[in-house]
């Protein structure tokens, strides 16, 4: 019995976490529809948080790939004076890329809803 207690605290422990992130998430990047999306990029820096092998399958024409791995060794390569537009295959990557960028002083950040597997748009990939 007292097993199953431990449990239930830990999975309200998850379940709290969770909800604490969505919400803080929802406060620091601004989800764009893929319209709205296709319409800022091309005056924003497009970053693909994917893993490369992903990037090379397949990218919105014109991004750059840091993966989500890489993030916090690369952000130099990201200017905080401008729109910062993310995406990676779902949504998720995207997000905690987000947060990792906001902690360093990014403010303009936008990511793309539904992520690449949602876009109609033109792409590129390496042969």
């Amino acid at each position: 019995m007292e097993g199953l207690y431990i449990l239930f605290i830990i999975l309200g422990g998850i379940i709290a976490y969770s909800i604490i992130t969505f919400i803080y998430q929802k406060r620091i990047v601004k989800t764009l529809t893929e319209d709205d999306f296709r319409a800022g990029y091309r005056k924003a820096q497009l970053i693909d948080v994917r893993e490369p092998n992903e990037f090379d399958a397949g990218h919105i024409l014109g991004a750059r790939n840091i993966p989500l791995s890489q993030m916090k060794m690369r952000m130099k390569e990201i200017r905080p004076d401008q729109q910062v537009y993310l995406y990676c295959q779902s949504g998720l990557r995207s997000g905690r890329a987000a947060q990792a960028l906001h902690r360093k002083g990014y403010r303009n950040i936008y990511h793309l809803q539904g992520g690449f597997k949602k876009w109609t748009g033109k792409i590129k990939a390496k042969k």
